[in-house]
Formats: structure tokens, sequence, C-alpha cells
């Protein structure tokens, strides 16, 4: 056996051996390509989730925004509604003080005429309370600067009745939580007796 080749290994039997191992490479590098493109994929539906999270968040604080908007123009409308309110409200309280000084002149008087002035007096009152609209209940309470006007003093020597309201000049109404008119009164003002 010379050095020659065998006959049997004709380069026909090695190429399976190297079809064998470029087979195998391009399987591992078809794993590779694989693998490489599921981490792409991966990688883009983690970021695709962290898209939709963020416009999720955004959509919530909108629709949030959304509501408290809405409820802030609502309390403006009620707001502006009772500023109007308020506004009719002092006119026809006009009215009611236009008839209440009428009945307190005539108050021996029973004529019809009288009668019908009342009538006419507490229909308004009433329909002015439907609306929301109550008056203050000030007389023989403390003053308070925030419900009325003090008109007048009276010097009182008990000591208990010091900056109590005695007299109302003028009725005081609200509407809802907002002093639309003050009363206007007098405050008994505490001075001690003198001594002799």
């Amino acid at each position: 056996m010379d050095g020659n080749p065998r006959s049997d290994e004709t380069p026909e039997t090695q190429a399976p051996a190297d079809s064998e191992a470029e087979g195998a490479s391009s399987d591992t590098q078809a794993e590779a390509v694989q693998d490489g493109e599921v981490a792409r994929l991966q990688a883009e539906l983690e970021a695709s989730r962290r898209r939709v999270n963020e416009l999720a968040r955004g959509l919530q604080v909108l629709t949030k925004d959304q509501e408290e908007f809405k409820q802030r123009i609502t309390r403006e409308r009620e707001r502006m509604l009772d500023v109007e309110r308020g506004n009719v409200a002092r006119t026809l309280l006009e009215a009611i003080d236009e008839l209440d000084l009428v009945l307190a002149n005539s108050q021996q008087d029973a004529s019809p005429l009288v009668q019908g002035v009342r009538m006419i007096r507490d229909s308004l009152l009433s329909k002015a309370q439907a609306t929301g609209i109550e008056r203050l209940q000030v007389v023989g309470r403390p003053y308070d600067p925030n419900l009325a006007e003090a008109a007048d003093m009276e010097v009182t020597p008990v000591q208990d009745d010091d900056q109590k309201v005695v007299a109302e000049f003028r009725a005081g109404y609200r509407l809802k939580d907002r002093i639309i008119r003050p009363a206007r009164v007098k405050v008994a003002r505490y001075v001690a007796p003198a001594q002799a």
C-alpha cells in the first residue's frame, strides 16, 4: 500500500461527513436566528405592554380630569344661579319691606284693604321661602356682624344682655349659606349703673 488513497475512500465518501457538519452548524445558526427572533419579539411585546399601560394610565387621568371639570362647571353654574336668585330676591325683599312698613303703620286697622296687603305680603314671603330664601332670626340673640348691621345702640343695666340684638329695623335674609341681605338691628350695650 503505497501512499495513495484507498480506492474506497473517494471524495464522494468524504462529502457526507462534511455535509453533516454543515447541517449541524446550519441548525445551530437557525436556532440562534430563531432565538434572536424570539428575543426581539418578546422585547417588542414587553414594549407594547408598557405602552398600553402608559396609554391606559393616561386615559384614566384624562377621564378623572374630565369628571372633575364637569363637577367644577356644575358647582360654578349652581353658584351663578344662587347669585342671580339672590339678586332677584333682593328686589322681592324690598317689596316685602314696604308692605311690612304699611302693615306696621296700620296695626289697629282691621279693614279689608289691610287684610289684603297682609295676604299679599305673606304670599310674597312664602314664595321667597319656597326658592330657598329664609329670614334670619336675630332678635334676642348675640350680635353677629356677619348676619346683621348695627344701626343703633341701647344702653342696658343687665350684664347678660350686653351685645344682644334688642330690635330689628329691617329683616335679614339668607339663601343657602350666603347672606343676601344682612338685618339692620339695635344692639344692647351694658353700662354699669352709677353708684351714689
